[in-house]
């Protein structure tokens, strides 16, 4: 149905970006104390592969508004509340829908950067959100580690299972300031390189990639990696100004081996979540660590917030969330070749 694979998805539905290259999967919950089930997929834009091994924050806002208009959750104001097994984490998430006398609220002034217009706000909340891949939250039980490379470099990294798993590296470590946009990163192939490479090492050392395995941003979205830096004034893709005091931490966000426009939401709830948990690069950084925080990217800033609690030597994180916005689009029919149902019906006879 996406298109691939073809980097621009020409035959097909896919935009020809990871970030518009994603499924849902939704149907009843297998749960008594869930409203739905949610099944997220990664369309590979360069090969036949659907990753199921990852999630998405913005999808879950989009699954939430479809089960209060699909009727999956009775209406109740000011807020309905919808309850979200994720079936790729085995968590619960609960998305906000505001309503209005009996009617599902879509206008409002709350805007999200990189997103154009404005519309009422969805907030996200991801219970239990630590360990979500890996079942702990500090995967390697240490707020920092050191990453060595063939060529003997060695980075220094945090890596953060909260919603997301990333792995975080200072910007000015790989050579760059942290207010770098996307032509600028994906066009320099010897710093994707070396994210890639760490990436991979990160994944392996924590068990998410195999050792020797055949790897490729396509076949292994986890970890994610991200670039993180100070704040500093920079102007975004729409050369926009944004001022140093706006933001606690920028933020460059790798997925699929490039840099996204803006950045994902689950990504920055590791983020905040990694920016209250002691030692960490993030912790470092960000000054303000009672409140949520003000993540700068390369479209401009993004809220997110985490409560995080050390209970023994385990770091546990609550509750992590974060608002967003959702509308339905278009709903109808998608045609596949009846090649690919015979295909898939005479390999599994041979």
């Amino acid at each position: 149905m996406y298109g691939s694979p073809d980097n621009s998805q020409i035959d097909g539905l896919g935009g020809g970006t990871s970030t518009t290259s994603k499924l849902a999967i939704v149907g009843p919950s297998s749960l008594p104390d869930a409203h739905i089930d949610y099944t997220f997929g990664q369309v590979s834009l360069d090969r036949q592969v659907v990753d199921y091994n990852v999630t998405c924050g913005n999808f879950v806002t989009a699954v939430g508004l479809y089960a209060v208009e699909e009727g999956y959750v009775p209406l109740t104001e000011p807020i309905t509340s919808v309850k979200i097994y994720n079936t790729n984490t085995k968590k619960i998430i609960v998305a906000e829908i505001p309503v209005k006398n009996g009617q599902i609220q879509y206008e409002g002034a709350f805007s999200i950067a990189g997103v154009p217009g404005s519309s009422s706000r969805i907030m996200l909340n991801f219970l239990d959100a630590g360990g979500t891949f890996t079942g702990k939250t500090l995967p390697t039980n240490s707020p920092t580690d050191i990453i060595k490379l063939e060529n003997g470099q060695e980075y220094e990294v945090s890596i953060v299972d909260c919603v997301n798993t990333l792995v975080f590296v200072r910007a000015e470590d790989v050579g760059q300031t942290g207010t770098e946009l996307p032509n600028e990163v994906n066009g320099n192939t010897v710093l994707l390189n070396t994210l890639e490479k760490i990436r991979v090492k990160a994944g392996i050392k924590i068990g998410l990639i195999k050792e020797g395995e055949r790897v490729s941003p396509s076949t292994h979205a986890l970890p994610k990696i991200a670039m993180i830096s100070k704040p500093k004034e920079y102007k975004t893709v729409n050369q926009q100004l944004v001022k140093q005091e706006d933001v606690d931490v920028l933020s460059r966000y790798i997925t699929m081996g490039s840099l996204h426009s803006a950045h994902a939401v689950s990504g920055a709830m590791a983020l905040a979540a990694a920016a209250k948990i002691n030692g960490t690069i993030p912790n470092q950084i960000v000054l303000n660590t009672h409140t949520g925080i003000s993540v700068g990217h390369p479209s401009g800033t993004l809220y997110a917030d985490a409560s995080v609690e050390k209970m023994g030597e385990e770091w546990l994180v609550a509750q992590a969330g974060n608002g967003r916005t959702a509308r339905r689009l278009m709903e109808g029919y998608a045609y596949v070749p009846t090649s690919i149902f015979v295909g898939k019906k005479d390999a599994m006879m041979a």
